[in-house]
């Protein structure tokens, strides 16, 4: 009997240890405000994004060597989606759920970010998107920080046209959301301008296409009829390195067919023989090449955090840096951390960019941004050749396709919706 009342005793200590364990675990994990990083460490898209994720654990220890955010360390919780479009949703979801991030800093293909949005939107989680993107859409729960077609693609278009005097044009993409949905605005803004359909030739390729010479030798062909031909890419991840390579085997000059890229930056250029890309363009909203005070300290600080004095940085490097401080400036202007109170803080907030502008964040969940086209150069760099005077203000939903031109997206009141219709007063899209 004795014995059984020492067991039970000892299973009641052994029980309250148990308790206190959790209770202190809990205390502890309250000591600090968790942040998602969503970013492919692994696959085709490995190439551009692994650099996302040690730019947010830069920006996320600088914070905290200034005592982090109310009161609170950060903690970064990374995990790999590896490509994998379904598992983008399945590590939001975990993000979420079991890590309770308070925000999540994450994706780079549409696809990505399309997998994740019902996840974010159900769970009323909050998503900084830093790269450029197709426009149509504007989420509650999105704060979208890279580029709207008006940002980036509808200005090379424009430069190409006017300066370049393109006459003919080859879309090529990667074969998702983000290249189809841009070269349908693209194709529609061409065909506005007086641009004859038979002058416009699109081609898609699949994720991590390898296979580029006949490709190549078809857009040399069309692009040797006397009219001047350009190509305004759209392809994504690694592909780009057999592309450009083929380009040079090709010997498709900058100044016979220029290319002007819409997803390949420092990073990518730089695993690249640039040799024979030298001419050949990429409209961005940033290059590391700007010549600015706060570009140069983000430049040290940036090779001082990775130890390596021959790592570029790139525009969603920046796109990263603006939403993480705009993040934190709303968290303390709301003086919490919860989702609700953080998306109504946001819009308003002011935070300089790299280039010398102040970047704000719209009713629309869109920043205001400059756009820059640069041209390649021999050590993998970009010279600026041409820049808009202004920023220029994120459109959500594209004037050139006819279902969109009176969808706005306005996340204060009256509206409070993300695809309102100004003819119909109609919202057809989430609300708060």
């Amino acid at each position: 009997m004795t014995n059984y009342i020492d067991k039970l005793k000892n299973m009641a200590v052994f029980s309250t240890l148990i308790l206190m364990l959790g209770v202190n675990a809990v205390s502890h994990a309250e000591e600090t405000i968790k942040v998602g990083i969503l970013h492919s460490l692994s696959g085709t898209m490995a190439i551009s994004e692994t650099t996302l994720k040690d730019t947010m654990l830069m920006l996320i220890d600088e914070q905290n060597k200034k005592g982090g955010v109310l009161g609170k360390k950060l903690e970064a919780v990374v995990v790999d989606p590896a490509s994998n479009w379904p598992l983008f949703a399945e590590k939001a979801r975990q993000l979420l759920t079991k890590d309770k991030v308070s925000a999540i800093f994450g994706c780079w293909t549409s696809v990505s970010r399309k997998s994740v949005l019902p996840v974010i939107e159900e769970l009323n989680g909050i998503l900084f998107y830093p790269v450029q993107y197709e426009g149509e859409e504007s989420s509650k729960n999105v704060f979208y920080t890279g580029a709207a077609p008006n940002q980036q693609a509808i200005p090379a278009i424009d430069y190409l046209m006017n300066d370049i005097k393109t006459e003919r044009w080859v879309l090529a993409g990667t074969d998702y959301v983000y290249p189809r949905t841009t070269n349908k605005i693209l194709e529609a803004y061409l065909l506005s301008k007086g641009v004859d359909k038979k002058d416009i030739m699109i081609n898609y390729t699949p994720f991590g296409h390898s296979d580029w010479q006949s490709i190549v030798a078809e857009i040399k062909k069309f692009g040797s009829t006397g009219k001047k031909t350009a190509v305004v890419s759209t392809i994504n991840g690694d592909a780009n390195i057999p592309f450009y390579k083929e380009l040079g085997n090709q010997g498709m000059s900058a100044e016979d067919i220029p290319v002007v890229a819409f997803s390949v930056g420092e990073e990518e250029l730089s695993g690249m023989d640039t040799k024979p890309l030298v001419g050949h363009m990429a409209a961005w909203n940033y290059f590391m090449s700007v010549d600015t005070t706060k570009n140069a300290a983000f430049i040290k600080q940036w090779h001082n955090y990775i130890k390596d004095p021959k790592r570029v940085t790139n525009d969603p490097m920046e796109a990263h840096y603006i939403g993480f401080n705009m993040w934190i400036k709303a968290v303390e202007k709301a003086g919490t951390t919860d989702a609700d109170a953080v998306q109504k803080a946001m819009i308003g907030i002011k935070f300089p960019n790299l280039t010398g502008g102040t970047a704000q964040m719209l009713p629309n969940h869109h920043i205001s941004k400059p756009v820059l086209i640069g041209e390649i150069q021999e050590d993998g760099q970009f010279v600026t050749v041409w820049q808009t005077n202004t920023l220029v203000k994120g459109d959500a939903w594209s004037d050139y396709l006819p279902e969109s031109k009176p969808i706005i997206a306005d996340w204060t009141p009256p509206i409070n919706c993300g695809n309102y219709n100004t003819v119909t007063k109609k919202c057809s899209g989430q609300k708060y």
